[in-house]
């Protein structure tokens, strides 16, 4: 095993990692009439589990469009049927909507506060694109407060957890720094080295780490 402690900072922890809750989640559950729309648009666990506080049988009969594996496992555990996955972040959403006619009716559940304009893209194409905000996440005090080691290996698992680390703490040059997507990559301090994950998994993430171990 690595002698480099890895901080994670994500929603989701793991076993081989110092796991810092990197944002706290509020939901809300705004009025929407389900029967409205044919498909949903989903980019977090937070959206399946903003959705739970609904009747079932309302909307589990609805598709959904999902950013990425995680995103789709997520409403598959709530007993949804997945009717594609992205590569993990908003821009590969714009081909698959394109795949639909312009007449689908979709409903974007999401964040109060989102990293990718996929849906304008879309809306200014003619697509038909309905959005509701089902929560908001702020930083969370665990990662406001952590302290972290010179040596580290840091793991970033969204935009957010990297802006909120940035606010309280500084990136060094000694730091080993990963990340799980390209959007989250785009929130790091321009001229930071980082390695990008195969996949927009956590596991892909810890995999970089067991590699660069072994050489």
């Amino acid at each position: 095993m690595h002698n480099k402690p890895i901080y994670l900072f994500s929603v989701s922890s793991h076993p081989d990692a110092v796991h810092v809750n990197s944002l706290d989640i509020t939901f809300f559950q705004p009025e929407i009439d389900f029967s409205k729309y044919d498909y949903f648009i989903i980019t977090s666990k937070q959206a399946s589990k903003a959705l739970q506080q609904y009747e079932k049988k309302e909307y589990i009969k609805k598709p959904a469009l999902c950013i990425s594996k995680q995103s789709a496992k997520s409403f598959e555990d709530l007993g949804g049927q997945v009717l594609a996955v992205g590569k993990g972040y908003g821009d590969t959403l714009v081909e698959k909507i394109k795949q639909y006619p312009k007449e689908t009716k979709w409903l974007y559940l999401r964040a109060e506060l989102v990293a990718s304009d996929f849906v304008l893209t879309c809306k200014e194409e003619g697509y038909c694109i309905d959005e509701k905000i089902v929560y908001a996440s702020k930083c969370s005090e665990a990662l406001l407060h952590v302290t972290v080691p010179q040596e580290a290996i840091l793991i970033f698992t969204s935009p957010s957890s990297v802006e909120c680390f940035l606010s309280r703490h500084t990136l060094l040059h000694t730091h080993k720094i990963i990340v799980i997507g390209k959007t989250t990559a785009k929130a790091l301090p321009k001229n930071c080295s980082y390695t990008l994950s195969d996949e927009t998994t956590i596991e892909s993430c810890m995999q970089i780490v067991g590699k660069s171990h072994e050489k």
